[in-house]
Order: structure tokens, then sequence, then C-alpha cells
């Protein structure tokens, strides 16, 4: 396999980039897949595991958390080893993680398969996209991103159909189980379609600001979450953002001093690379709040088991997949602005439409309001991330890439933590316990599955009707809150975003003028 080391290199481009974009599809089908048979599987498992609302969050969170902490390192570790070596070491430590979450029967440990899976993640994610400026000419690479996106799309709704049809005959380990052929083919295609890529001259890993990275996300994350069981004023939660509010002060420092940072936040003096990456974040937040709402709605709400659950998902990806797919086009045409500020106004435009959610909903009104959210998470990311991407310099590809997605992880994160958290707040506060023991009130209010749990136990079914209100109630708060937050995103990327966000005035690629990156 040829080596690419530098900018210059990249100008001959490798004839085979369309079958290396295979081994990406490959890779990002095993991540798309997986976070959404785990959205699918968490009320099951909750159920089976007698886990917590906050509990359930940390299953999701584990993964993002560590996946976030370590993809500056991972990119950086691609740069200076081989971004195809580090790949396929990523999807091999996923498979790690998997194997053990199939075979854990409890919370934590399962939390503990949940970080190794994310040790595997943080490693194919930024590597995946960081090949792409090397691979692809400006023209090619909004195609490639599409078809990258639309992968990961495709994983998304093949996770919930294929994880409920194995949580219905089988136990909940086996959606872990499913990810081992899905990480083989990609293991496969990358050893024998990808390109090797270096930058020999990048960075040391600094192993004192890849700690700062995880203990401040770490302590953000805790705090989220477990403030609703404890209080906003409790000690502890004060004490877990405070002490985040140091730590990642203290990595922005210590960075600022490095000559060569890890964390290189020059990168973020590019108004296109800021605005395009604060973009993408919030479309990650959106969508990883909602896609840990959404099942739970749909299963002990309207009594769907998890194969139904997934399938009724569809529209949702189904849209994504359409936009996905005519994002190139439509960018050419009116520009990467206007195409992102439309898609943050669609996006925003579904949240408060579903937002009308009542309990005499029924199916068809959220078939709707999905699928017009799936178009405007399309439109707005795919544009965001290739104008991201096309404002760093190629040499600078893992790196520069690693910050694009910690930051866009944390967004995810912090939308599972902070969306949850005042789901669970919103649905504590309404739910009519009066009549129940103590212990009996404190299960049911751990969760909506619960609540169902207990009332069946306890012959209550006032209890599932006051639940089901309670949970529409913090979904659609959860829904007002994301709807707000993207139209007021989709207004500053009108306003500030440059009209022709990483591009050079005569169309040349921001990613071979390095100077023109730091303007």
């Amino acid at each position: 396999m040829a080596t690419v080391t530098n900018a210059s290199a990249v100008e001959q481009r490798d004839p085979r980039r369309w079958w290396a974009l295979a081994a990406l599809v490959a890779s990002m089908l095993v991540l798309g897949f997986d976070m959404t048979i785990l959205n699918v599987a968490l009320p099951t498992m909750a159920g089976q595991l007698d886990a917590s609302t906050g509990e359930q969050q940390w299953m999701a969170d584990a993964y993002v958390v560590v996946f976030a902490a370590l993809m500056l390192p991972a990119g950086l570790l691609g740069d200076r080893f081989g971004r195809r070596k580090m790949l396929v070491t990523g999807l091999g430590i996923f498979l790690v993680g998997s194997l053990l979450g199939a075979l854990v029967h409890s919370v934590e440990l399962l939390v503990v398969a949940r970080a190794v899976m994310g040790m595997g993640g943080a490693l194919v994610m930024p590597l995946a996209l960081a090949v792409l400026p090397a691979l692809f000419a400006p023209g090619e690479r909004t195609k490639a991103i599409g078809i990258v996106s639309a992968a990961s799309a495709l994983g998304a709704p093949l996770g919930p159909i294929v994880g409920g049809w194995l949580l219905d005959h089988f136990w909940w380990g086996s959606i872990f189980l499913i990810n081992v052929p899905m990480v083989a083919i990609g293991i496969t295609a990358c050893v024998f379609l990808l390109p090797e890529t270096t930058d020999p001259s990048s960075p040391k890993v600094d192993v004192a600001s890849t700690a700062l990275t995880a203990a401040g996300l770490g302590a953000l994350i805790y705090g989220i979450i477990e403030a609703p069981v404890r209080g906003w004023g409790d000690p502890l939660i004060l004490g877990m953002f405070g002490g985040a509010a140091v730590l990642i002060t203290a990595l922005v420092l210590r960075e600022r001093r490095m000559p060569r940072p890890m964390l290189d936040m020059s990168l973020l003096r590019n108004r296109g690379f800021l605005l395009n990456t604060l973009a993408a974040t919030l479309v990650m937040f959106v969508l990883s709040g909602l896609m840990f709402v959404l099942p739970q709605y749909l299963q002990a709400v309207l009594g769907h088991d998890a194969f139904g659950t997934g399938l009724r998902m569809l529209p949702m990806m189904g849209g994504l997949l359409v936009a996905a797919r005519g994002a190139e086009p439509v960018v050419r045409r009116f520009g990467p602005r206007a195409v992102i500020s439309a898609g943050l106004v669609v996006l925003a435009f579904a949240a408060i439409l579903g937002s009308r959610t009542t309990v005499e909903s029924g199916y068809g009104f959220t078939a709707l309001w999905l699928t017009v959210a799936g178009l405007g998470f399309g439109f707005a990311v795919v544009p965001s991330m290739d104008s991201a991407l096309g404002a760093l310099p190629v040499e600078r590809a893992g790196s520069g890439t690693g910050l694009l997605m910690t930051v866009r992880q944390v967004g995810g994160a912090v939308g599972i933590a902070l969306l949850g958290s005042l789901l669970s707040s919103v649905y504590v506060d309404r739910l009519d316990t009066a009549r129940l023991p103590d212990a009996a009130a404190q299960t049911a209010g751990d969760s909506v599955v619960a609540a169902h749990a207990v009332a069946e136990r306890l012959g209550a079914p006032g209890l599932v009707d006051s639940a089901d209100a309670a949970y529409i109630d913090g979904m659609v708060t959860v829904l007002l809150v994301s709807g707000i937050a993207a139209l007021v995103t989709a207004l500053l990327v009108a306003a500030l975003l440059p009209k022709a966000a990483g591009t050079t005035p005569d169309g040349a690629d921001m990613a071979r003028r390095p100077e023109d990156a730091r303007q």
C-alpha cells in the first residue's frame, strides 16, 4: 500500500480511492449500527438489570465520554504511526469491548464494556474521516462525506431492526455479539483497500493533556447525570461542576503553552472551522438526546416491542439518508452557509412539531416529525462536516479531525446527559405516586419502564396512565429545548459563517493552503 506523508503527495489522487471509501463505509457502519442498537435495547436492559434512568444514561454515556476524551490522542496516533494501522487497531479494541458486553450480567460491568468500546470507537471515527482530505479533491470530498454519513445513517436503522429481532428471540447480550461479523468485515476492508497515510512530524501524545480531558469530561457528565437525583445544589454536584471547569481550563492553558499542542486551539481561530464545528456539535447534541428519549416512548408508552420500535424509527433514518445523498448538488447550487442554516431551521421545526405530542397522539404523527427531523439532520451535518474538514491542512488531518470529532462527541455526551436529566426531572415532578408505598414510589420514579413494572406488580393501572403522561411531558420539554437550540444555531450560522467556508476565493481547498486556515 502506498503511504502519503504530506500535502504535496496527495496531489496525485489514489486511483483506488473509491474502493478505499468502501473500507471507511464498513468502519462507519459498525459505529452507526452499535449506537442505535443500544438505544433500542435500553428499555429491555433497564427491566432485566433493574437500571434507573441515570444508570441507563451511563450505559450510553460511558461510551461517549471515553470516545470524546481519547479522540484527540487517537488522531495524533494516526498521524504519527499510520491512520490505517490505528483504524484497524480501533476496530480490534471495539471487538474486545463487544465480547465483554455480551458476557457481563451487571450494570457496572456493562458500563466498563461500553467504555472499552468507546476506546475503540475513538480510533475509528476521527481516522475514518481524517483520510478523506488525502483521498479526495475538494469537488469529490462532499460526495465522499455524504457517502460516509449515509453509511453511518444506514447502520442506524439496521441497528434497531436487527437488535429488536435479537431481543425478541435471545438475551440482551446478543446485541453486542452482532458486532463481531461487522468488525471482521471492517478490518478486512481496511487491510486490503485502504492506503496508509501518515504525518511523522506530528506532535507526540501528551499523557497529561489526555488525563485532563478524560477527567474534565467525566466530572462534567457525572454532575449533569446525577444532578436530578441529588439536586443541582448538592455539594457533590457543585464540586463536580467546579472540578470540571478547573480541569478543562487547565487543559486549555497547558495546550496553549505547547509548541506542538495536541489540542490545537489555533484551528478555532478560523471562523469557518469554528462555526461549522459548532453546527455539527449542535446536530449531535439534538440527535443523541432524541435517540435517548424516543425508544422509551415507542416501547413503554406506545407499547411496541423492540423490533417494532426499530421499524418505527426508520422514517428519521430515511430522511437522513435522503439528505445525506442529496447534500452535494444542493451545496454546489446554494453554498454551505445557506444549506446548513436551512437544515438547522428544518431540524428546529421538526423538534417543535414533535413537542405537540400528547398521550392521544398516534404513531402517524410521530413518523411525520421524525421524517422532517431526519432531513434537517442530513442537510445540516454533511455540509458542516465537509466545510470543517476543508479548513484543515492535509498533513494535520488526524489531529484536526480529532479536535472536530472531540467537540462533536462532547455535544453528544452532553446531549444525552443534559436532555436525559431534563427528561428525568420533569418525569419525577409530574409522576403521581401519592398512593404508593415509599419503596414502590421510588422505583417508579426511576424510569417509565420501572413504573410500568410496579403498576403490573401492584395492580395499579392509574400509575401507568400517570407515568405515560409524565414521560410525554418530559419528552415534550426535551423537544422544545432542542428546537430552540437548533433555531439559535441556525441564526448564528446565517449571520456569521463565511459565504464559502472552507474554500479560498478561487475555490481552492484550504487544506492545501494552511496559511488561509489561520486567517
